[in-house]
This record gives C-alpha cells, structure tokens and sequence, in this order.
C-alpha cells in the first residue's frame, strides 16, 4: 500500500464531509469530466454489504438483514449519490443494453469468500484500521457497480469498456475502487493489481484527502482506463478538493442522459472522420471547427435518438425530418447522407449549401408557423439555435399531425412576440427560459424531456417532444386551451371592445449571440393583429390565423451595424477630433529623433465615453447611434490610435505594444521589422510628436515610401 498524493483542504463554508462525497458522486458518475479520454460511465446496480471478520466469516440471519437485494440505478440514489450536495449529480451515462449488466450480489458474494482469511491485507485496506474493532453499524458499506466507457479515438488504441465494483464506505470518508476482469474462463474477479482508494480524514482542525493504492509495484497503466499514478495524486486529487468545497448547484442535467452513451462516443467519431474535410472547405465567416463539429454532435444525437426509438416503435424505416432555421445546412446534409429524408429552410442562402449535392435538399424562405398543415408528412420538427421560432416549434406539431416530434435547442431569449421578460430572479435567465420553452410544450399537450448535448457551446440543453399527453379524440378542446394560452402570451388579446385592432407595441430589439450560424441581432414588431405581414422574395407575404398575430421573422438582407459600412472620411473625421480631444490642453513637444530615443512624446490624457460623446455634434452621435455600439464600436475598429478600456478612451501608446509582444512566447514572436506595412502610421502623420517608435520598429509604414502590398496569397479552396 502506498499514498501516491494529499493535499489538505480549506472548508470555511462548512460543506464537509458532504462535499467530499458530492466530489467522489462526479467522479463515480461523470469520470470524463475529469479523464478526457473517457466518454462517461454507467451505474448499473447498487446494494449495502457487510465485510467479513478476519478470523472467518459466514452469512448469518443479522447479515442477511444487512444486505438487501440489490438496487438498480433508476430506484433511487444511495448514501454516497448524487442527491447528497453539488456539483450536479445523478444517473449518468446512457439506459441498459449498451453492455450486459452483471449481478452485483454475486459479484460481491465470490469476492467475499475470497477475502475471507486468504486475503487480509486487502481487507485492511478496505476497512483502514480491519473490520475487527468496528461495531456492527460502522461494518456496512455501499456498493455501486458500475460500467466505465472510454472515448473513441484514432489517437488512443481500442479499449473495451471495463466494470468497476466501487465500495463506499460513508462512516469513514473512504471510497475504493475495485476493476474486475475476466479469467481464463470468462469469470469476473477484482484485478488487485490496479485498487485504489480515496480518503478524507480530519486531523488538528484541518481537513486531507489522500489517495492510496493498494499494490504499487503492480500498478499497470493503459493511460486511459487506468491512469498513471501521479495523475492520480496530483491531477483527479486537485479536481476532488476543489469540488469538494464548491457551493453551487447546477441547474441542468447531465450529459447524454436520454441516450446510450456508449453508442453516441462510437458514432460520433465516425461521423467527426467522415465530415472532418468540411473544416478545410469552410466558405463561411464563421468559425469552421465550432460550426462543423458542432453540428456532427447533433447529428450523432438525433441518429442515435432516433436508432432506439425504432427499436422501441418497432419499426425500420428511417424517420423523417425538416430543420426550421438550417443557417448553414450542414445538420441537414449529415442527415439527410445517413439515410434520414428531410430538408432544411432558411430565410438566407448561405454559400455553403452549392457544395452539399443535390441529395441535400435547402430552401431559402421564411419558416413562418402557419395554422395549417404544411409540416404534416414529417416526423421530426427541429429547431436548433433559431430564434424567434423556439416557442413556435410545439404549434408547428401541432398543425403538423398527431405523431409529429420535436427536438428544439433553444438559444436566444423570444416569447411568441417579441423579447422574452424574466418573471423568476431566483433562476438564471437560461433556466427561467428554458421552462418555459417546456411550460409551452406541456401546456401544447407534449411529454417533454430535457437532456444535455456535448457541444462547444454555452447553449446546449435541448428540448425533446416524442409523445402527447392526451389522446387524439380530445384534440378539439386541447386546441381550445392551447389557443388561450397562446394569446395570453402575446400580451393583449386579438380584437378589442367594438371590433377596433389593439394598438400595435413597439419594435423590440433583442441580442442574439451566439446564433447557429453567426447572427447577431434581430427585430422583432410586435403587433397584436388578427393577421400579420412579412417579407419573402421582395414582396409581402400575408399570413393569416390566430397563431400568428405579432410574430415577424428576420429578414432576408442581415444589416451590418459595427460601423465597418460608414464612409472612410466620416470615420477619419471622428478619429480626429476625438484625438484632438485626447492631447488638447498639454504643451506640443517636438517631434522625437530618427532613432527612437524619446526625450517627451505626448501621450494625451484619458476621457470616459461619455465626455467624448458630449464634445461631438449632434448630427455624428445621431450617425453613430445607428451603428451596433457606436462610438465605442468606432473608436475600437481603430485599433492603431486608441486603445478603450473600462469605459476610458487612452491615445495608444506603442512601446507598451512592444513589451507585450516580447512577453509572448519566441514562436509566437515575429519582429515588426519583419511586418508587411500596408497602412500609413496615423501618429507620424497626425500627431504632434511623430510616432513613439522609430521607422524600423514600427509595424505602419512613416510614408508612403514604406509602403508594402502583402505578399500572402489566399489559398486555393479544394473542391470535395
């Protein structure tokens, strides 16, 4: 036995040992957290036991009551779960059948009988101190079989999945972990090789947690499944202390909690193998990685989804689907390649979607959520990272057909018109909506389940609609309600007293970061009308229907607004006077010498926003407050003049430029020597003093003489 780490653990909030045990439920339940190279893990069955004594042990009648039969995972939690603190915990890692439950009673019961005299180093090593002087309480300990699933890699070599027999014993803060592996004869046995165990002990006010393994020399690393025992002691223990005195509860499930995750982490690297060339073709402004493996998550979601709910129907034929808002289309051709009929509709063609084939079928219109049955031949309606049709999606099932799915992903804050308002301040804005992305589902007649993507992205909870909670003979008065409530939502009803309209509210404006496919803002005009009016190929569309009135999708030309489309002279116009306004009220100094070495160079004073906006007329803010952010937006696209922080504007000073970049690491270093000068340097044409760098050091050219077209060339786009 050897302690291969400790590190001793503040607590001033007082969360231990409970924290300790909601540490050891991460690792138990969620391992990939902190390994990797592991895809999750399954908990597969749970009971209480009781160690035999050293001198010979055997079952009696007290024991048996000790023992109870065994516990499946979905019963309830134990002792040492989830339920006991944070952060989130519960069942983790994907349903039965990814791999043959074993029978944790007689997995225990054979390893019983071999600790029974032949083995008392081992039991020792369970128990600490031997179970000899413990009373009979302190004797039980819990049980949790589980499965470990690594990841599916080309980088590491095939593992299979491995079960681990993990005993906790809560009376005295020690949790060990027990692999099994298959004999000669296919029988499971602890491998004794690889135990190791994790303490908690208290000790002069002060609080350790160790981690010890039980046969050292024997240690054998896979570098997946099995890690390296400094790993062990350094990195799972610096994870387990932190967790062990964090405060905060998540609000969100698990990852992968409605799916087998065993299946997602194969399928996922074979699709990520299949489409990883799109990253090298991207035509798009946004980022290629995030975008495209992204996507080829959700697809392995849903396929996977999808693949179980066959087996569950019955059936063989692949299901159908269309993707309202598809932005680039590619969750749409990953689909539609792996045999799914659907389509995709966006308001915008991107130019990505000439490369998908015509196998991928996109159209460019406006999804708007008619009162009819436009959607009615498919099975699945997705939404993922829309917008304005998140809450809209349950009402395009409906009018869709009785069978009709969906599996929204909701991103940005809408209501059924316009910008959703907080009711909840105890819940942070993604969860407040988010429940209310299922109030409207449940209240629209659907069973909805929540469940966690892994995507990179902070948006990645979806929403999953596969049943309705009424039969389809009462459809004329769920109908009845769902249309109450939806006018509800809308804020005023349709028609007032006397048949008049309801006035019209105004535009709302509501930011969108973090878009699918890169939008940033919308309007929504809210207009509370029996009918209502949106634009699709140039002209008006009139949409008629109770479930519409108020809702008006983005348009089809995105405007740009970060003040990059504003005229060059306007822009050089503002750059100056706010300069001016930078270095006004100190001495002009002359201008430095050729070679740099500065006796005074003026550098300004520091304004906040505000007093540089009063300085300005009328006529440019007017301008500028047209424009995303406006005079802050302007003033950091000018990146050589000024430099804004905290809501201060500051001249930018050049040799701090300078000594930041000798900061950097020498790879990333390149002299500005070396730099390819294509603009003029603003300062050694307009600032008093020149420029605070000599010619050779500065990364703009001191006159037009100095001037050099870069030489990179754009690389050729291979055509897949």
């Amino acid at each position: 036995m050897a302690e291969v780490g400790r590190v001793s653990v503040r607590d001033p909030g007082g969360l231990l040992p409970g924290g300790f045990w909601a540490a050891v439920a991460v690792w138990l339940e969620r391992p990939q957290v902190a390994n990797k190279r592991l895809c999750g893990a399954r908990l597969e069955a749970r009971q209480n036991v009781v160690l035999p004594r050293a001198e010979g042990w055997s079952a009696d009648p007290k024991q048996e009551e000790l023992s109870p039969p065994v516990r499946r995972m979905e019963e309830g939690p134990g002792p040492g779960s989830s339920s006991r603190a944070e952060p989130q915990l519960g069942r983790v890692g994907g349903r039965e059948g990814d791999f043959p439950t074993a029978d944790l009673d007689s997995l225990w019961d054979d390893f019983s009988r071999s600790l029974e005299g032949s083995n008392p180093e081992m039991l020792a090593f369970l128990t600490r101190s031997g179970a000899e002087s413990r009373p009979a309480a302190q004797r039980e300990f819990e049980v949790v079989l589980r499965t470990v699933i690594p990841k599916t890699s080309p980088h590491y070599p095939l593992v299979a999945p491995r079960r681990e027999i993990v005993m906790q014993d809560i009376f005295n803060g020690a949790v060990t972990f027990l692999p099994l592996e298959e004999d000669d004869e296919g029988n499971l046995k602890v491998k004794m090789n690889n135990v190791y165990q994790i303490q908690l002990r208290h000790c002069k006010e002060e609080w350790f947690i160790s981690v010890l393994i039980f046969c050292p020399e024997g240690w054998h690393s896979d570098g997946i499944l099995y890690p390296k025992p400094p790993w062990l002691g350094e990195e799972l223990l610096a994870k387990l202390a932190k967790w062990s005195v964090e405060n905060k509860r998540s609000e969100f499930k698990n990852t992968l909690s409605l799916i087998s995750i065993m299946k997602y982490s194969k399928a996922y690297q074979e699709l990520k193998e299949k489409y990883k060339e799109m990253v090298k073709v991207w035509p798009e402004v946004t980022d290629p990685e995030k975008f495209v493996y992204e996507d080829v998550a959700i697809a392995t979601y849903l396929l996977i989804l999808w693949e179980e709910e066959r087996a569950e129907r019955g059936v063989t034929a692949k299901q159908s689907f269309v993707d309202l808002g598809c932005g680039n289309g590619l969750l749409v051709h990953i689909l539609s390649s792996e045999g799914h009929p659907g389509r995709g509709i966006d308001v915008r063609r991107r130019k990505i979607w000439d490369m998908y084939g015509p196998q991928t079928c996109l159209e460019e219109k406006i999804s708007l959520p008619r009162d009819d049955h436009s959607y009615s031949w498919y099975d699945w309606v997705i939404d993922s990272h829309y917008g304005e049709l998140e809450e809209y999606i349950h009402t395009v099932n409906l009018k869709s057909s009785y069978s009709c799915r969906f599996f929204v992903l909701p991103c940005c804050f809408f209501d059924f018109a316009g910008k959703y308002h907080r009711r909840q301040s105890k819940k942070t804005q993604y969860r407040e909506y988010l429940d209310f992305i299922k109030e409207v589902g449940f209240t629209c007649g659907f069973h909805v389940e929540e469940d966690c993507l892994r995507i990179p992205s902070t948006k990645r909870v979806c929403l999953i609609g596969k049943s309705r909670t009424y039969p389809p003979t009462a459809e004329p008065l769920v109908d009845e309600q769902r249309t109450q409530y939806i006018t509800s939502r809308r804020g005023c009803p349709v028609h007032l007293p006397g048949g008049k309209p309801s006035p019209s509210s105004p535009w709302v404006a509501a930011g969108c970061v973090g878009h699918h496919d890169g939008h940033r803002a919308l309007d929504i005009r809210v207009e509370c009308a029996p009918e209502a009016k949106a634009t699709e190929h140039g002209a008006e569309v009139q949409v008629e229907g109770p479930w519409l009135p108020g809702f008006h999708p983005r348009d089809k030309a995105e405007r740009v607004r970060n003040c990059a489309t504003l005229p060059r002279d306007f822009i050089d116009q503002v750059v100056l006077q706010v300069a001016n306004l930078l270095l006004g009220g100190k001495e002009l100094n002359p201008r430095s010498s050729q070679n740099g070495s500065l006796k005074t160079w003026n550098g300004g004073e520091s304004l906040s926003l505000a007093e540089v906006a009063s300085e300005l007329d009328k006529e440019t803010l007017q301008r500028l407050k047209r424009e995303c952010g406006g005079l802050q937006t302007l003033l950091r696209n000018s990146h050589q003049v000024f430099k804004v922080l905290n809501g201060r504007v500051h001249i930018r000073d050049w040799r701090e430029e300078k000594l930041q970049k000798k900061k950097q690491p020498e790879a990333k270093q390149r002299p500005f020597s070396e730099s390819f000068k294509t603009r003029v340097c603003w300062f050694f044409i307009h600032h008093p003093d020149g420029c605070v760098l000599p010619s050779d050091c500065c990364p703009f050219a001191h006159g037009p003489g100095e001037l050099r077209p870069s030489q990179a060339t754009k690389r050729k786009r291979p055509i897949p």
